[in-house]
């Protein structure tokens, strides 16, 4: 038996999770499938452009659906996908790739020309084609929805915790160390680099509290990041930088993976270095005493 969920998935939040695990259970054992959508359709069809870094790119979303059991199969997102009649997109997209039994969907779902493809519309499709739509109910949490927008908002305010809380797990981002100026290592505070291998939205300017783990290390290590453009040193370009406490050592090369757990403070500009450093003294150790509390502990994969 063959059940497909489709949607975009933008950072397979609990929502999402809630949609995966019914259909998985109406799997009960058999195919379960991912349609996805790349890029992400608000980019495709809003009427100026507009930029719309993803939440989970896409190899991130594939390994994220892999664990749970489903497969992820990518749609390229183009405006005359985007005016198929729900017919045809059925019959071209789902049943002729897949031959669903069921088709699982969120309570608000609709595709086709002009979002003609809800879920009632959907239903007497599938009693023509022989599959049946479940649709699940959006999840509440926090007083409102939980969506790919919701996170966006909180990540795009430093608000890394209530974004995890949304998720079901800490924010991350993965990153190949590279060099840069070095700044850090002449102020006696060495940070990490980091170049992102896929575009992925980033949180808030400022200093974060952090778990980060080398590739091929495996052990989380206490750091202090800065997302930031350095307005001390006249900066314009943002930069992720990490320090990772009580460790030094070459990795220029390998990857980093960080887990966001808490916004410290704002990007600021200081008076000169030695207030710099002074301020870093601080965060590193105000980032000692917060990844110590009970709840901070880093998240295992």
């Amino acid at each position: 038996m063959t059940v497909v969920a489709v949607g975009v998935f933008d950072g397979l939040h609990r929502g999402h999770r809630v949609l995966f695990d019914r259909a998985l259970a109406l799997a009960s054992g058999g195919r379960c499938v991912a349609v996805s959508f790349d890029p992400h359709p608000d980019v495709v069809l809003a009427r100026e452009f507009r930029a719309l870094a993803p939440l989970t790119p896409l190899p991130e979303k594939q390994l994220l659906l892999a664990r749970m059991g489903v497969e992820l199969h990518v749609l390229p997102f183009t405006r005359e996908l985007a005016g198929l009649s729900p017919e045809t997109f059925v019959d071209e997209h789902l049943v002729r790739p897949f031959g669903p039994a069921c088709l699982v969907v969120g309570a608000d779902f609709a595709l086709g020309r002009a979002r003609a493809g809800n879920v009632a519309r959907l239903r007497e499709i599938g009693a023509e084609r022989g599959f049946t739509v479940e649709a699940v109910d959006l999840l509440q949490e926090q007083g409102g929805i939980v969506s790919s927008s919701r996170i966006r908002d909180a990540l795009a305010e430093g608000r890394v915790g209530e974004a995890a809380g949304l998720l079901g797990r800490r924010y991350s981002l993965t990153g190949l160390v590279v060099h840069g100026d070095k700044i850090g290592r002449t102020l006696g505070w060495p940070t990490a680099n980091l170049r992102l291998h896929d575009e992925k939205l980033v949180p808030a300017l400022g200093i974060y509290a952090v778990w980060a783990r080398i590739a091929g290390d495996g052990e989380w290590r206490a750091g202090a990041m800065s997302v930031g453009i350095r307005p001390t040193f006249d900066g314009k370009l943002r930069t992720l930088e990490v320090h990772l406490l009580d460790w030094d050592g070459d990795i220029y090369g390998r990857d980093v993976e960080v887990q966001f757990v808490e916004w410290l403070r704002p990007e600021l500009r200081f008076d000169g270095r030695e207030a710099l450093i002074e301020a870093i003294r601080a965060d590193v150790e105000n980032t000692r005493r917060r990844l110590r509390e009970p709840g901070n502990e880093p998240q295992l994969a």
